[in-house]
């Protein structure tokens, strides 16, 4: 099994930073993509920021210039600096990612959340 570990949220007051980190282990062949989504209370979860095919980057544009996703492929770990935090930023952060166990068979896998409050 593949399991997606998180860590690093907190409580950060306004334009402060914070380091997410997302470190996949298990039976895996491959990676995909990975990247980091969240959720706020009473709102959807929506991305933040991902690696998607060929380690193209996208990010939302609420976090454009603010936000960096970095990755270390030896470790299968990706990291999130998230810088100029404001308020609205606070959500709980997931890590997703879409891995292959075998060269076909390819599943999407969540991690656990990790809680980012930004308030002064």
């Amino acid at each position: 099994q593949v399991q997606l570990v998180e860590s690093g949220g907190g409580l950060v007051q306004p334009g402060g930073s914070l380091r997410l980190s997302c470190a996949a282990s298990g039976s895996i062949f491959r990676i995909h993509s990975m990247g980091w989504y969240r959720q706020a209370p009473g709102k959807e979860r929506e991305l933040v920021a991902r690696f998607t095919t060929g380690g193209v980057t996208d990010y939302a544009d609420s976090v454009k210039g603010r936000f960096a996703i970095s990755r270390d492929n030896a470790k299968n770990t990706v990291y999130l600096q998230m810088n100029s935090l404001k308020p609205e930023d606070t959500a709980v952060y997931y890590c997703n990612a879409d891995i292959f166990l075998m060269v076909n068979q390819v599943q999407n896998y969540w991690g656990q959340g990790t809680q980012v409050t930004v308030s002064s």
